[in-house]
């Protein structure tokens, strides 16, 4: 693999958003329209005590990704009420058409008391291409069980010969690393099937390798088809430290596989890194492959989590058409 970047092609500062959000657009993905291609994110207010409540919001491309048509004017997804596993943030979100309706799976976020935060995946379902979700029920589809105990969160689904399949992330654990500091979490990635793509068989396991220790923290995989072979990006940092250290924060990771199922994971073949200078620099995450025009794009995040924005990276090759992608 061999990616060219393209450079950071989306600054929230720069823009008007819904819910009075003014920076962060996390976790880019996109859905390709008919004469657009409409990226959604997560971006971040302040609410009454100080605290971040994340929320999706869409930007719009033209089909060359080269110039934006336009922001969100509205609220895309509502946050969960009083109580609900949504109740303060959506971050992130995954699209996938599924005939006329678009399936949105949701991350929600809620706060703790002895740990900063869990986790859950949901659906939300638009009839609208996109423009609008409508929350299928106020709960999850997928939550902590009895062998992903906590943080259940960053879906990324896709159907292959009729069946759709979700790489996702569980925690393993939360760990102290000291005694001033609050505990930090671990989580690795793991995979799913179902037929409706509401009832999920997890199999609890993790699938991708570490490669730092075995408190290294795993997010957001994105998988293709290219070449015979299925590939997946996904990030990785280490559980501490990962704020202020450049050298413990979030990098690109790759692995491949033939089955969907048993994965190799190479980072050297993965073809894409921190820049030496600029906006990312010191992280990369989130990462979002997708094909455009016989074109395989990724989109992802630089510093500080994707506070000043996203940027794109073009593979040197064209994608292989996926069986019922």
């Amino acid at each position: 693999m061999k990616w060219t970047k393209l450079g950071r092609i989306f600054d929230p500062t720069e823009h008007t958003l819904p819910n009075d959000c003014h920076e962060f657009a996390q976790s880019p993905q996109a859905l390709v329209l008919a004469d657009r291609v409409r990226v959604y994110c997560s971006t971040r207010e302040r609410d009454s005590v100080g605290k971040y409540l994340s929320h999706p919001t869409f930007v719009d491309f033209d089909l060359d990704m080269q110039r934006i048509l336009g922001v969100s004017q509205h609220t895309v997804i509502e946050l969960g009420g009083l109580g609900c596993f949504d109740e303060h943030g959506i971050f992130p979100v995954n699209v996938l058409r599924d005939g006329d309706r678009i399936l949105a799976f949701t991350t929600g976020w809620n706060r703790k008391v002895s740990v900063s935060a869990d986790a859950s995946i949901g659906l939300a379902i638009s009839h609208d291409e996109g423009l609008t979700f409508r929350k299928f029920g106020w709960g999850p589809i997928m939550a902590a069980s009895l062998n992903e105990p906590f943080l259940v969160a960053d879906a990324f689904v896709r159907r292959y010969a009729g069946l759709f399949h979700m790489w996702y992330i569980f925690g393993t654990r939360w760990k102290k690393f000291n005694a001033t500091e609050p505990p930090d979490r671990v989580y690795k990635i793991a995979h799913a099937t179902s037929e409706d793509g509401m009832n999920w068989r997890r199999s609890g396991r993790q699938i991708i390798s570490d490669r730092l220790n075995e408190d290294e923290c795993q997010a957001l995989p994105t998988v293709f088809q290219l070449d015979g072979l299925y590939h997946m990006y996904f990030c990785y940092r280490q559980a501490h430290g990962f704020r202020k250290q450049s050298d413990n924060a979030y990098r690109i990771g790759y692995a491949f596989s033939d089955d969907l199922i048993d994965w190799v994971r190479d980072d050297s073949r993965g073809g894409i890194d921190i820049s030496d200078a600029g906006w990312d620099s010191q992280m990369q995450c989130y990462p979002h492959v997708f094909e455009l025009s016989g074109k395989v794009y990724m989109l992802y995040n630089g510093n500080e989590f994707g506070r000043l924005g996203f940027g794109l990276a073009v593979l040197d090759r064209e994608l292989e058409k996926e069986p019922n992608g």
